[in-house]
């Protein structure tokens, strides 16, 4: 017989998960302004006051999707840029692959970073982060070029425009589709179609 208190924790653990789940997808589905929390209660199944108690406000449940969303892209963008199997296209081929994977998923994460980061949020960079990206074997590898002369430009130029290139259709999405430029299918479209893109833009960069 499993014991009360190891019982309702697994009911918390599971109504949590539950709720931060339902989160992400009305979230994606509808836009952080446009989400309500009923919305997310109703996608849960279950009741509005249940979302109320375990996160008391949407902006807070918000916060919290987005925070476990930085901890997964910057987790699968360290593992790949330290991956020393993989050539420097390929770590190009598989960071963009991923990260406009995950924002796919996470379309408001843009939007909240930028906000976070002009608010004084130190979160992208925090612990080991930015040693896993500035001290990875992609870098080194570029550093190691620029020092033979094979690479013109300064390595960070590299990282700039990849985050540009990924970041900064989603940050125009809401416009493009207020104003009836791109559906909400198109982009969808055009994002996958820079997964292939991005690597060969910044590809021609690097010669």
């Amino acid at each position: 017989m499993i014991p009360v208190d190891e019982k309702k924790t697994k009911i918390d653990t599971s109504t949590e998960e539950r709720i931060k789940a339902a989160a992400r997808l009305v979230f994606t589905r509808k836009g952080y302004e446009a989400a309500k929390v009923r919305d997310i209660a109703a996608e849960a199944g279950i009741n509005l006051s249940l979302v109320n108690y375990y996160f008391r406000s949407k902006e807070k449940l918000f916060q919290l999707v987005m925070v476990e969303t930085i901890d997964q892209l910057i987790t699968a963008v360290i593992s790949v840029l330290n991956n020393e199997q993989l050539t420097l296209q390929q770590q190009l081929e598989q960071v963009a692959d991923q990260y406009i994977g995950i924002l796919l998923k996470n379309p408001d994460f843009p939007l909240f970073m930028v906000n976070e980061i002009f608010a004084g949020s130190n979160e992208l960079l925090k612990g080991n982060r930015k040693n896993g990206i500035f001290q990875s074997h992609f870098f080194k590898q570029l550093y190691a070029l620029q020092a033979a002369g094979k690479l013109k430009i300064d390595p960070l130029h590299i990282l700039m425009n990849l985050i540009g290139f990924v970041v900064m259709p989603f940050l125009a999405r809401p416009l493009l589709e207020r104003n009836k430029v791109v559906k909400a299918t198109a982009f969808k479209r055009l994002m996958e179609e820079r997964k292939q893109l991005i690597p060969i833009w910044l590809k021609g960069m690097m010669k």
